[in-house]
């Protein structure tokens, strides 16, 4: 049940990681997004941590940390990415049970047996993933949801990595198919994240999330410098990057300490419900209606969760 806890922790801390990071990125450079996301993270990482995990990694946990690191900011990048062509439940839902799958996957290949109530759970998660992320369908002639924003809608314009493609945001583009190629790299590179975490780390340290999060604030610096975009993204997206960071370290955290209290393919699955965080904020902050399909897709999401709750008890 622990795990089960910390993984609907893990999956709030993404969904509201994912909402904040895709609004900024919305407005500025996917890069320079990225940079101060991933630095907040690591700054509050490295103000907790030390504190608490008492046991140095060992080397084994640093490479698995870095790798989860690297994989997890690429999953990122690509997410943001998928948010400029598609919209933003489009490539979240892709990109969640790319993960989903992907983990289940590498946690039987480890020799995972999860009992038949979490599998019946597992089964029903995909569904759900598929069901909260629905887009909702509108007339062609209808504005962007507020998702977008006026003070967007005069800061995209240009292409790229670096900047946002279209004025009216991403179901304006016409690359769907773009965007749901992007949900299909996040959702590996998530997936490698999880994985990652699973196997770097034990119980009482916590020393591999910090190391994950340094290698990922790395790599997107380095990304920033061959991009020529090593800058901070504008005054009105920078405290939407901090705040993303924040709850990515939150979500990191509840995650590592849920995989080592479970099994990967049960807190993995759980966590990639985080598209229902992002719906529901959405509809709380900006309003969006909760579609029939959505609404089918949290009671499937509650139920998946119970029968994986059920079996990791018994």
């Amino acid at each position: 049940m622990l795990a089960v806890l910390l993984a609907l922790a893990a999956a709030a801390g993404y969904g509201g990681s994912d909402f904040a990071a895709g609004l900024a990125t919305r407005q500025a450079s996917v890069v320079r997004v990225t940079v101060l996301t991933e630095v907040s993270a690591a700054g509050l990482l490295l103000c907790v941590i030390p504190f608490v995990s008492s046991q140095a990694p060992s080397l084994t946990s640093v490479l698995w940390g870095t790798c989860a690191g690297a994989s997890g900011v690429a999953g990122a990048m690509a997410l943001y990415l998928g948010f400029r062509h598609a919209a933003f439940s489009v490539a979240s839902s892709v990109s969640a049970v790319g993960t989903a799958a992907f983990s289940v996957l590498a946690g039987l290949a480890l020799g995972e047996r999860p009992t038949a109530l979490s599998l019946a759970g597992i089964s029903l998660a995909v569904p759900a993933i598929v069901g909260v992320s629905a887009p909702a369908r509108r007339a062609s002639r209808d504005p962007e949801p507020a998702v977008v924003g006026s003070q967007a809608a005069a800061a995209l314009g240009q292409r790229g990595l670096g900047s946002p493609e279209s004025s009216t945001g991403a179901a304006a583009t016409g690359r769907h198919a773009a965007g749901v190629a992007w949900g299909l790299a996040a959702g590996a590179g998530f997936g490698l994240f999880f994985i990652g975490l699973n196997q770097a780390g034990s119980r009482t340290d916590l020393w591999p999330i910090v190391i994950a999060q340094l290698a990922a604030m790395v790599t997107v610096i380095c990304v920033a410098a061959v991009t020529r975009d090593l800058r901070l993204p504008p005054a009105g997206t920078r405290r939407l990057s901090l705040l993303a960071g924040a709850t990515a370290a939150v979500g990191t955290a509840t995650f590592f300490l849920a995989t080592h209290h479970g099994l990967l393919a049960i807190t993995a699955v759980i966590t990639s419900l985080y598209p229902a965080v992002t719906i529901l904020l959405a509809r709380a902050l900006l309003g969006e209606r909760l579609t029939p399909l959505r609404v089918a897709g949290l009671c499937f999401a509650a139920a998946s969760v119970a029968l994986i709750a059920a079996g990791g008890a018994g």
